[in-house]
This record gives C-alpha cells, structure tokens and sequence, in this order.
C-alpha cells in the first residue's frame, strides 16, 4: 500500500503561506525603540515553525535559511543583542527569500540564489555584531553552542515509525540507533540543533512529552542495572497491530503528521478546507432551485386560492426556505476585506522609506465580507491607488512641516457595507488634486474641458487613457497609465468610482461594489417579444418624453432632451434587429443610464418589473455577444438576456456638447 503525499505538501504550503503573512504582520507592529519581547518572541515562533515543516517535507533550503534567522531572533529574544531598524530591514528580506522559495516549490517559479545568499550573509553578518561572536571558534569545548550530543530515549513505536523519525534526526547530524529489549529505541544524535528543534521533529511522530532527551555528559550513560540512568522507567509495550498498513517510511513521517493535524482539527476547529470549484457547483445548483422555485410560484398564481390553500401555502414556505438557503450558500463564498488590506501595511511602509516620506497606514472595516470573485478582482486597482496616494498624495515631512501638518502623512483604506453595496474608500491627508494643473493637462491632451466644470467632472478627467500630471516619471508612478485600467476594472464588476478631493486637505477616492456577480437586481423591460434585464446600478430613472424633446441631429443621431440636459437616445430594437411595438420615443418608455460619467436613454416598449436574477454566464453556454453580459432564466423557463450597460453607452462614447447647440 502507498500513499499519496502531495495532499499533506498542500497542506504544508498553506501553513507556511499564513506563517509569513504573521510574521510580516508582526514585524510591521514591531517598535525598535521599544521592543516588545513578546512580539519578537512570537516571530522566533514563525520562524520556528516554519523550520520544522520545512525541515519535515525535506525543502532544506528553506531550512537553511531559517536556521540563520532562527538565531539571530534568539539572541534578540534573549537580550543579547539590541535590536535595530538594520534586524527589521534584514528580517523583511528574509521573509521575501522565503516566499520566493515557497513558490518555487509550489508553483515551480525561479528562486534568485544570489538572493538568498545575500540574505543568508546578511543575516550572518548581524549574527555576528559582537566581540564574542567575531572571535575565533576553532577550539570550540563540549558543552558550547557548536557540536552536541543528545540522547534519546523513545518508548515502543512501530518500526516504521522509528525508522521515519531516524531518517528525519538524520538531516539534523550523525544518528546512531539501538533497539531497547522493552521495546523502545535510544537515538544518539551529534548535532548542532537546539533541543527544541529536536521535539519539534519528534512531535510529529509522537507525543514530546514520551521522548526523554538529554546531552550526554559522559556521567554514567548506563545505569549499575543496565537501564539508563538519567531517564525514567519506559512504559509497557503497546500492543501490536498485526493489520497494519505497511507503508514507505519517508512516507510515513508526514502521513502521521496529517493524521494528527486531521484529528486535531476535528476536535478543536471550526472550519474545514474545500475547494472553490465545490462552493461553485453547490452556488450553481441552488441557483438551479431558485429558478426552480420561481417556476413553481409563477404556475401557482394562477390556481384558486380556496381550493389550493394547503399546497399555496406549502409553496410560500419553499420560497422563504429557498430565500434562506440561498443567501447561506451565498455567505460561503464570502471573504473578508483583511484579506486585501493585509497586503497593503508592508508595500506602503517601503514606498514611504523609498520616497523619504511618513505614513501612517490605517484600516478600517477590515471584517466586512465580499464575493471572493470580486476580491481576487480588486486587489489590483486598490494597489494602484494605494500607491498613487503615497507617491501624489502624501508629501514630504519638509513640505506637510511648511504647510502646518505633522510630517506623517495619513493613510487609511476602508469597507463598509452599504445597502446591497460594499463601498471602499483610499483617503489621504496629502496636498489634493490640483484643479489648474489636471485642466491645463487635459487641454494638451485635447479633451473638451471648460474652466466652469464642476470639482467631480474635472476629478474624472484624471481616468483618461494616458492622463498624468506627474512632473518626473519614476519607477512608481508617472507615465499616465493605470488610472484608466482601474476605472474599467471596476466597472467591469458592476461598481462605481468617485473621487472627493479639497486643496491643501487631500482626497478620497470611493469605490462601490456589487456583494456579489452571482445574485443581481435587476428591472426586467420588454423589447417587442424579448424580454432583457437592466442591472438597477445604472438605472437613474425613467419617463415618457413629449414629442418636442425629442431631436434628430445630422450625424448624431436622435437626442432627448432630460431637465435641459440632452442626451443620446439607444433605441434597442434597431440595436438588436427586434420588430420593436414602440419606435416612436414619445409613445414608448425611455429609461436613463448612466456608466462611467456617460448618460443616454433606452428606448423600450415597457417595464415589467424588478427582481432578483441568478447570473449565468453566457460566453461559456454559448458565445461572448457584444452588448450582453450574461443571462439568465425567468420564472416561465424563457431565457433572458442581461444587458452590458457599460459597453452600451462606450458605443456612443462620451456625452455629446448638445448644450452647445440651439435646438429651439
């Protein structure tokens, strides 16, 4: 029999994967001036662990490396050495080291070896600080802190087990075995290893508090009645399995090791692992049931309430129990913002010692949950602004002093929910944006701009392709790219970006969010015999316009005019070839959206209705159709198309000056 191992590597992984981020968060918090010594306690700890898995898988150049930081945390732990920002710089760098080494056994990425060397030397060299440690060492006595020998008194195990736990001490230094008449086995082991590193191993085969370990001090290694003296009396002999798996003993080291982390999380945890690909199949059958569901209640509005009062109420009952499931099977799918935001502390802290700036970085609503979909999506256009704040936003400590501000800056970074919205907000109380300057640049860049535009039209400006007003382009920010991808990300996802800024005071740029790209409100419209969905963010309002508002201009198109405003007028039956009841504006429906700063009117037939619609992705069923963004399926069976009100109104491009022309 054999066992697949790959299973406990992943699990090894992401173990890891959370140590650095707690020890990155841990060194962010870490004052030098005033150490805490249970903080750097608790990053020796990371170290620690890290070491002892990575020693277990046999990725031994992450062992190698945490072995040097390990140290150099002990003696500051310990207070032998006083620690300085040059420890934190070069402990930062070591966690990078190891995360580039992580990925390299994950994902196969390249490892910089002239890297982790620099790191390892560097780690070394900080070692090394004091006259103790810079003197020679090549006499060094038993008892130091080079070589030592330790003794290891284990209790009956199965073979395998002992000959795993002997081929794991082994990488630690020379091993010699003997088998015990009771059962049990001695380990001598010459190593240069701490006592703790030894349990550490030991721990994944057996209880540490069974293992009794000591150095060997040449006082009587054997007792007068041939036992060993320094240890207590072994424990009677378990007994034997006779149906035990036989299995490959490097195997057995971490399948133990599992076992027990499996057992453990069964007893103390309250979450489990599953994979995203099982949340979206569960996500896309209770999609299943509400259509389902739907169905049912639509048949059922037409049955006599009298005659059918049991099964209408029985049906009531399955449309809440469905609601609630839904929104549970929803809820799973959700992730808290602190996964974002944890990213952010360690990048903002090494712009500002890049760019000779203080920031205090600041978070709040770090617990307010989002569709993990739209998470992984953010990350980007959030990194982006983050660091435009601190490389624009943000002044120098000599500039904020001149202007009567602290010299360190602020920067915080929020969520909150808002309705069926998340809303998420990068504000700084740097120098704001500067009205003259965006306006002189989107003159030279040719935009239509005029000197009586409102604050939030010439805010938006600063979306365009190509716009900056950097004065030097760095390797920061400064070529006039970015902006604009963010904003299309984000309205991409179905959200919104404002930005609130005061000269002197500084900005906030406000994002808003769908919870979710499953689940979405929508109007439904009809369009002839078609009915299509209007996602409700881009719904302003609607009406029925008079005959006189409605204008043809040679080469524009038809305008409406809206409250002195005039606005591009989609018919959608000529857009989609549908033989439309209403061609004429003033006896139909125009519905106003508005997307990216644009607005334009929808001609339709009529409204149906509003209501929540389950998401399916059409590209994936069918093809990608310009104009649509997905579909779904109604109450009756009929499939409906969810309309892409962004690229609807990017067909049109960008407000018409109507204002400018006389229509009267």
């Amino acid at each position: 029999m054999s066992i697949d191992i790959s299973q406990f590597f992943l699990v090894f992984f992401e173990e890891a994967e959370e140590l650095l981020a707690e020890m990155e968060r841990l060194l962010l918090a870490l004052d030098t001036d005033a150490p805490d010594m249970e903080q750097l306690a608790a990053i020796f700890r990371t170290a620690h662990s890290i070491k002892g898995g990575a020693a277990t898988f046999g990725q031994t150049d992450m062992t190698e490396v945490t072995h040097v930081l390990e140290s150099l945390l002990d003696r500051l732990r310990r207070g032998e050495m006083a620690i300085s920002p040059a420890h934190v710089e070069a402990f930062f760098a070591a966690k990078d080291v190891l995360k580039m080494q992580l990925d390299g056994h994950r994902h196969g990425a390249e490892v910089d070896q002239e890297a982790v060397q620099s790191v390892r030397a560097r780690l070394e060299a900080l070692s090394c600080t004091t006259a103790a440690c810079a003197a020679p060492q090549a006499s060094a006595a038993p008892g130091t802190d080079s070589a030592r020998r330790l003794r290891l008194a284990l209790p009956p195990l199965k073979r395998e087990d002992i000959d795993a736990l002997a081929a794991e001490l082994a990488l630690m230094g020379s091993l010699t075995e003997e088998i015990l008449p009771e059962g049990g086995a001695m380990l001598l082991l010459d190593t240069t290893e701490s006592v703790d590193d030894v349990l550490a191993i030991c721990s994944f085969i057996i209880d540490p508090s069974d293992v009794k370990i000591a150095e060997d001090d040449a006082q009587g290694y054997t007792a007068p009645d041939g036992s060993y003296g320094f240890f207590e009396p072994l424990p009677e002999p378990a007994p034997a399995i006779d149906d035990a798996p036989q299995v490959n003993a490097h195997a057995e080291l971490p399948a133990v090791r599992a076992a027990n982390a499996e057992k453990a999380a069964s007893l103390e945890s309250s979450s489990i692992r599953v994979s995203v690909e099982k949340v979206d199949q569960l996500i896309n059958l209770v999609g299943e049931l509400v259509i389902t569901q739907a169905m049912i209640e639509q048949r059922c509005a037409a049955l006599d309430p009298m005659q059918h009062e049991r099964l209408l109420s029985g049906v009531s009952q399955l449309t809440r129990n469905t609601r609630d499931l839904q929104e549970a099977v929803m809820s799973i799918r959700m992730m808290p913002m602190d996964y974002v935001f944890s990213r952010f502390p360690r990048m903002v802290r090494d712009l500002a010692v890049k760019l000779g700036k203080k920031v205090d970085f600041i978070t709040y609503g770090a617990a307010t949950e989002l569709d993990k979909g739209l998470i992984e999506r953010i990350i980007d256009p959030l990194t982006h602004l983050v660091r435009n704040s601190v490389d624009h936003g943000i002044e120098t400590p000599a500039v904020r002093a001149a202007a009567g501000k602290l010299e360190t800056g602020k920067l915080s970074l929020s969520a909150a929910h808002q309705g069926g919205n998340i809303v998420i907000e990068v504000s700084d109380d740097g120098g704001g944006l500067n009205r003259e300057r965006i306006l002189a640049k989107a003159r030279q860049n040719g935009l239509p701009v005029s000197d009586d535009m409102a604050d939030a039209d010439v805010w938006q400006l600063i979306f365009a392709p190509g716009f900056s007003t950097a004065e030097e382009v760095t390797d920061v920010s400064g070529r006039g790219v970015g902006m604009d991808v963010v904003k299309r990300n984000i309205t991409a996802m179905g959200g919104a970006v404002d930005i609130r800024s005061a000269r002197g005071f500084g900005t906030t740029i406000s994002i808003s969010l769908p919870l979710t790209l499953a689940i979405l409100d929508g109007m439904s419209v009809r369009v002839g015999d078609e009915i299509y969905i209007l996602p409700l963010g881009y719904v302003v309002e609607s009406l029925q316009p008079a005959r006189q508002d409605v204008k043809d201009i040679a080469g524009q198109g038809r305008v409406v005019k809206v409250r002195g405003e005039y606005l591009p007028l989609i018919a959608l039956h000529a857009l989609f070839g549908i033989d439309a009841r209403c061609t004429d504006p003033a006896e139909g429906i125009l519905v106003i959206l508005e997307s990216e700063g644009t607005r334009a009117a929808l001609l339709l037939d009529e409204l149906v209705g509003q209501q929540q619609v389950v998401v399916k992705n059409l590209e994936s069923n069918y093809r990608k159709v310009a104009g649509i963004s997905g579909a779904t399926i109604l109450g009756d069976g009929g499939v409906s198309l969810i309309l892409d009100v962004a690229m609807l109104l990017r067909g049109y491009g960008k407000r018409q000056a109507m204002e400018q022309a006389d229509f009267a």
